[in-house]
């Protein structure tokens, strides 16, 4: 495969910020994140926002893009207009929240970008326009005065075999050295493009790598990932984040320790509806795995690992059936024969015992701020049901 080079990145980049805009950006610098998702924007998630997968066999984004062919650009573009706007940055800005997380996919500069299967005939399939999205993303976190964590969702050849890795059923991104390349390229170039603005808080290299991705292949690529991000944003300024690949943290031991590392952070995501044993517990034993367990997990990752960790991502989700597209059922869950009212309590005390874990961490991120089915998957239905604090 032919290198694309970091310095290949577009020359149109977001106007410099100002001196005061940068002054008052470093005023801002929140010692601690409380953070959510904006999920099913640039990434589409099926089950996020399934009007737009209706009457189509796609899965995914790509299988999406690959099956509308030249309808896909317009329905996108109309999507990302109207699914985040600046008025919901205005939203979590009014009720304290100090920064997002924006998934972004492998395909966010157009091509060229490695070829796969899924995507037919046509070689280039995704829509583009999504990075001047981005940079208006930007824009308004400067306005609001939220700090930004760009996050590498989608890799080329799919990470995770999930429809948030891009394309659900396939998990190649770790077989070819393309997918790398392409990997470590994206990352750089989106350090070459945000690493001046204030706002940019970290890029995190790679979401959800799967459990049986090799550790020592991951390493490898964090490395990479490392060096192309900082010839661009210095650690005094910008955080880089690497996932956990869902093993546990006794695996990195050791691993990019200062002073040769600077400003890394470790990202755990932490969700209790997606093993059967979790579905058979009853609301009580989903709070002390939330509040007990769990928030003895991020104190060991404190005192073994010697890096600061973020929940990049949870959820007050218990039912498995919203996201039934990949997940088997039965879907019965610890709140299903609950009338309303211990519903609600359920809720508003399973968030109080995730986010008492969650702020022992450097930082968490709701996952996510919206979504079309279910509101314990959508931080503004959750704040506004009651479930989540009206102010953070």
């Amino acid at each position: 495969m032919p290198n694309a080079p970091a310095s290949s990145g577009p020359t149109a980049h977001p106007a410099a910020p100002s001196t005061e805009a940068s002054t008052a950006a470093s005023a801002i610098h929140p010692a601690h994140l409380r953070g959510v998702n904006l999920g099913g924007w640039l990434v589409l998630e099926k089950w996020m926002t399934p009007s737009l997968f209706e009457g189509l066999e796609a899965t995914d984004e790509t299988t999406w893009c690959a099956e509308l062919g030249p309808a896909a650009p317009a329905r996108l573009r109309a999507h990302w207009d109207s699914f985040i706007t600046r008025e919901d940055f205005a939203w979590l800005a009014g009720v304290g929240i100090n920064a997002v997380r924006i998934p972004v996919g492998h395909w966010l500069f157009g091509p060229p970008y490695p070829y796969h299967e899924k995507y037919g005939a046509n070689a280039h399939p995704f829509a583009t326009g999504g990075v001047e999205v981005l940079d208006r993303a930007f824009a308004w976190a400067t306005e609001f005065g939220l700090r930004v964590v760009l996050d590498l969702h989608a890799a080329p050849g799919c990470q995770n075999g999930f429809d948030n890795g891009g394309i659900m059923g396939v998990v190649e991104w770790h077989t070819k050295d393309e997918y790398l390349e392409h990997s470590v390229s994206v990352l750089a170039r989106l350090a070459e493009r945000y690493g001046a603005q204030p706002m940019l808080y970290g890029i995190e290299f790679l979401n959800e790598p799967r459990w049986d991705v090799p550790t020592q292949l991951l390493k490898d690529f964090y490395l990479r990932a490392y060096d192309a991000v900082r010839a661009f944003c210095p650690a005094e300024r910008v955080a880089v984040v690497f996932h956990d690949g869902f093993r546990s943290h006794r695996e990195y031991l050791g691993f990019m320790q200062a002073p040769k590392y600077r400003n890394v952070v470790f990202d755990i995501h932490r969700y209790q509806c997606f093993s059967r044993e979790d579905l058979d517990m009853d609301i009580h034993g989903h709070l002390h795995k939330a509040g007990v367990l769990w928030g003895q997990e991020v104190r060991e990752i404190a005192d073994e690992l010697k890096l600061p960790a973020i929940m990049g991502e949870w959820s007050l989700g218990l039912n498995l059936q919203v996201v039934s597209l990949w997940a088997e059922g039965p879907y019965d869950h610890a709140l299903t024969d609950m009338d309303d009212f211990r519903k609600d309590l359920s809720y508003r005390a399973y968030a109080a015992a995730q986010l008492l874990t969650c702020e022992q961490c450097l930082g968490w991120f709701f996952w996510s701020y919206r979504t079309e089915t279910t509101p314990e998957w959508c931080f503004r239905d959750c704040v506004e049901r009651g479930w989540l604090p009206s102010r953070f």
